[in-house]
């Protein structure tokens, strides 16, 4: 006959080895390759130190600096400047800062990255200098010519938003 110790060691054993592998079921399950048809993770925010540039490519001429005789400019920054980038790329078919702009529910806009995160884009400091011609449709929102009075982008859906 077993004695009671004995007994005792072996039902020791038995839930220690019971414990372990229950406590390494969710080491295991969090190792999986995930969902591909899991929902987006949550939007980045590096706006701080960040900005979009409206940077003209290597391959077309720069635009004179200052007012020249046969072409007046117009400055977007603020609002007026994140609805200007917005009409420029909401129609482009690439991820990332130069692809697709999506306009937000509550009036921010944002591109998605390859790996489908959502990155606020902030405006230039410097705002963007446009044709007069083409800026006068923002002339109602805030930093038009550096004005700090209008229209935010709250309120615009993306479906109401007029395309370039």
């Amino acid at each position: 006959m077993k004695t009671l110790s004995g007994e005792r060691k072996i039902v020791s054993r038995l839930l220690a080895v019971v414990l372990s592998a229950l406590l390494t079921v969710p080491l295991l399950s969090s190792c999986g390759g995930g969902s591909k048809t899991a929902s987006p993770p949550p939007p980045v925010d590096d706006t701080v130190g960040r900005n979009v540039s409206n940077n003209v490519p290597a391959n077309r001429p720069e635009a004179k600096k200052g007012l020249g005789t046969g072409q007046k400019v117009a400055i977007l920054a603020g609002a007026a400047a994140l609805y200007y980038l917005y009409n420029k790329h909401q129609n482009a078919k690439e991820d990332g800062a130069q692809g697709k702009y999506y306009l937000s529910k509550n009036g921010r806009v944002y591109y998605r990255d390859a790996e489908h995160r959502a990155h606020w884009v902030t405006p230039p400091s410097e705002g963007i200098r446009v044709p007069e011609s083409e800026a006068r449709r923002y002339q109602e929102f805030q930093g038009y010519n550096g004005r700090s009075t209008g229209r935010d982008l709250s309120g615009i859906s993306s479906s109401a938003a007029p395309a370039l």
